[in-house]
């Protein structure tokens, strides 16, 4: 896959059920001027259902204390679609406004249950998007076709080793990005068909990092390709060209298609390289162990959250999670809190301190000299094979036995939380 490509072969994959996935296949879309002026539709009646029942959830909760259900939320959509203003809202098929909704409804229980932030108001600048279910469009013999159009939407299927004909959608998900492409996405339910990769005998353990995007514990060293560095001088000067034009006009539109363009580039091969490196990983190791991250508080260092960002941590575990589960291989994710960095691989000594700048280090203990990240990706690798032997505890440090030594320093900052073993749920 080429970073030319990438944008074609963007999939996801998560649990459906013991013996199935879920899996999304996106293409590219070409809708006519009308499909795109009635799509264009849809996204607007999109947006103005979930902000008022965005805002009525905000005023009810100011007013009374109290939260709004999805029953009171699809009455208020029942209402506003009586509302001789608002009129419109029935031009449009009706499941993307319910689908808004049910969004809304999973996006407020996520954010209570933490996993979240609180969800915002949606602008006309920004990604658009509808859902349709299974009742609001046919897909027969490779044709699409929703709801309120008649004409089937024009696309590019991208995977010859599917067949369009026999797949069953559950929902087909319309876009247009910032720069004016248009993408069409189709979730399914298949059954996990791919048969486990030939066992290897290794194991790894993967330290992610800025200077390198990653160390193995072989002393492997993949490279940070650095995508938005290379392209940060491009991209600020479309900034300030799109900044000079006047709000509103068609020459700011046509500034800020410019700036939308070469993010795509800069996403779509930060996309392409996390592929191929979470793929070979998988195709050569039989166990992966990577750490915990925290990328959500390690972004609030306002120095290193542009080169944090551009790494992709979050989006390079998740496509480990899923290949991994895909193809008969297992992911050990070790407590953030576990002082991989800091102890010695060889005796297991442990350091008091160790700042971010030291790069090489020696050992007191046993005169070792370390390079931090590969000492480091050595202690993740000593950990996951205690968690893949069934020792949870031993992932925070305590009992993991190093080579030439039977004594083991106790680590620092333990916490009750237990590790993250094996490939979660989503």
């Amino acid at each position: 896959m080429t970073a030319r490509t990438a944008w074609l072969l963007q999939f996801f994959a998560h649990t459906c059920d013991p013996g199935g996935m879920r899996t999304a296949y996106r293409c590219r879309a070409y809708p006519d001027q009308a499909q795109q002026a009635m799509l264009n539709r849809t996204f607007g009646c999109v947006r103005v259902v979930w902000n008022r029942t965005l805002a009525a959830r905000q005023a009810r909760y100011a007013a009374d204390g109290t939260g709004t259900s999805y029953a009171q939320a699809d009455r208020s959509l029942t209402a506003m679609k009586k509302d001789p203003a608002l009129a419109f809202l029935n031009v449009v098929s009706c499941v993307p406004l319910q689908q808004a909704l049910r969004h809304q409804h999973q996006a407020f229980a996520a954010f209570f249950a933490r996993r979240a932030r609180y969800p915002r108001f949606k602008s006309r600048r920004s990604r658009q998007s509808a859902h349709y279910t299974r009742s609001a469009f046919t897909l027969r013999g490779g044709e699409l076709r929703l709801a309120k159009m008649p004409a089937p939407i024009l696309f590019v299927w991208s995977w010859p080793d599917v067949d369009l004909t026999v797949l069953d959608p559950a929902m087909v998900i319309i876009s247009r990005e910032s720069d004016g492409r248009w993408y069409v996405t189709f979730t399914a339910d298949t059954i996990a068909s791919n048969t486990p990769l030939t066992a290897t005998g290794r194991a790894v353990g993967v330290d992610l990092g800025v200077t390198d995007f990653a160390v193995t514990s072989d002393g492997e060293r993949i490279a940070n390709p650095r995508h938005l560095e290379r392209k940060a001088r491009s991209l600020a000067r479309y900034q300030r060209r799109m900044a000079r034009r006047q709000k509103g006009s068609a020459n700011r539109a046509k500034a800020a298609a410019k700036a939308a363009r070469a993010h795509r580039k800069v996403r779509h091969a930060r996309a392409d390289f996390l592929h191929r490196a979470s793929t070979r990983l998988v195709r050569t190791a039989d166990l992966i162990v990577i750490e915990d991250l925290a990328v959500a508080s390690m972004i609030r260092n306002r120095h290193l959250a542009r080169a944090i960002s551009n790494c992709g941590w979050g989006e390079f575990r998740r496509q480990l999670e899923y290949k991994c589960q895909r193809y008969g291989r297992r992911l050990v994710v070790i407590d953030r809190w576990y002082p991989s960095s800091k102890m010695c691989s060889v005796c297991g000594h442990l350091l008091a301190e160790l700042s971010l700048g030291t790069r090489h280090w020696k050992c007191a203990s046993c005169g070792t000299r370390h390079d931090r990240d590969i000492n480091a990706a050595k202690n993740i690798l000593a950990a996951g094979r205690a968690v893949a032997r069934g020792s949870p505890g031993d992932a925070c440090g305590v009992g993991v036995r190093h080579s030439g030594s039977s004594r083991v320093q106790p680590a620092v900052k333990q916490e009750s939380r237990p590790v993250t073993a094996g490939i979660p749920v989503l």
